[in-house]
């Protein structure tokens, strides 16, 4: 495996700092992924889930949707207000992200996913439903509550924890919103766990604080272990196109 920091150009010429992995064995589908962190940014832990994805073959580019023009604090609250309108420099970061990997000559991508955690889980859903990827991860993210704000999805696998009080029963809304599209998912809703079952922090902050949240934050080994397999197995039958994808 190759792991690096590069900079992906964005429309306004700033360059945004990214993760790039890459397989020493790359899957035969010529597929990368872009994976969206969570609410606590770019950190160690996506390279974590990025270099779980490249075990399987993925090329991986994980963005750090923080890094704008301007402070620290300001790039977070640009971000987060992309994330509460549904529009915003995040989707220009991510759509420079996937002709970045279309354009880029490491390695031949010609199909692109989107996998995304919390914050990152929104941005996937609703970036996906307007760009022309082939398949959607998200987890644990708020979802828009009428289906027509998701026409043009793609298939989607994804999951929640149904403990989280604030989000938990979004997956089901998903998975509604995917059932009246007409759209292949394996959307999953976890009875026992709550938010941020996928993503394993070792803050001080997330491992003793989280679950204590209305959100009933934690790592969980068996959902994660399990939302992993459905991943992979998804993303296998999408990009060896088992499914119409439409894009």
């Amino acid at each position: 495996m190759t792991e690096q920091q590069i900079a992906i150009t964005l429309p306004n010429g700033h360059p945004m700092r990214a993760r790039w992995l890459r397989p020493d064995s790359p899957n035969p589908h010529q597929a990368g992924i872009i994976a969206v962190h969570d609410i606590f940014g770019y950190t160690e832990d996506m390279a974590r889930i990025g270099q779980r994805l490249v075990k399987r073959g993925y090329s991986v580019l994980i963005p750090d949707l923080y890094d704008l023009p301007g402070s620290k604090p300001l790039c977070v609250v640009k971000t987060l207000k992309a994330h509460e309108t549904g529009a915003g420099q995040a989707f220009e970061q991510l759509e420079a992200c996937r002709l970045w990997l279309l354009a880029q000559r490491d390695e031949t991508i010609t199909q692109v996913g989107v996998m995304g955690f919390c914050m990152g889980g929104r941005f996937a859903v609703l970036y996906a439903s307007r760009a022309p990827v082939q398949v959607v991860a998200p987890f644990y993210g708020g979802i828009p509550r009428h289906a027509e704000a998701l026409k043009g999805i793609c298939p989607a696998v994804g999951g929640w924890g149904r403990r989280d009080l604030i989000y938990g029963h979004h997956g089901d809304r998903l998975a509604s919103h995917l059932d009246a599209l007409g759209v292949p998912h394996d959307i999953k809703t976890y009875d026992n766990v709550g938010h941020s079952f996928m993503n394993n922090h070792q803050s001080f902050t997330f491992k003793k604080l989280g679950g204590l949240s209305p959100l009933r934050a934690r790592y969980d080994a068996g959902a994660a272990e399990d939302s992993w397999h459905r991943v992979l197995a998804f993303f296998e039958q999408v990009f060896s196109g088992a499914f119409s994808t439409g894009a």
